[in-house]
């Protein structure tokens, strides 16, 4: 079994930085994901970026593409994204996602995680 725990949120203006993390408990298979997703209020959560473990491949939305970088530090069994360049509608609940398995599944889909975070507030003002 998989734990996640995520922190790092806060409230911080537009154009401004924060970097999010999600300790690891459990073990995690090499070349599974590990993402990032967020949930607006009113809106279907959506992936933000993922990394294949161990590997190191990177994915990211294009809304942050150049704002965004996701990386991890095996030895402190953490995963973490920077977010630079924040924009209002960076806004959301951002949530820590495993796979369970490396074989199958779409990185931006919810569906291909089985282990989640209970998530971390992000708020930016414009």
């Amino acid at each position: 079994q998989v734990q996640l725990v995520e922190s790092g949120g806060g409230s911080v203006q537009a154009g401004g930085s924060l970097r999010l993390s999600c300790v690891v408990s459990g073990n995690t298979l090499s070349g599974a994901f590990m993402a990032w997703f967020r949930q607006a209020p009113g809106k279907e959560r959506e992936g933000v970026a993922s990394i294949r473990i161990g590997v190191g491949w990177t994915y990211y939305a294009d809304p942050v593409k150049g704002r965004f970088t996701i990386s991890q530090d095996n030895a402190k069994k953490t995963l973490y994204l920077q977010m630079d360049s924040l924009k209002f509608e960076d806004t959301g609940m951002y949530y820590c996602a495993a796979q369970s398995n490396p074989f199958g599944g779409a990185w931006s889909a919810a569906s291909t995680y089985n282990f989640w975070g209970q998530g971390t507030q992000v708020t930016v003002s414009s």
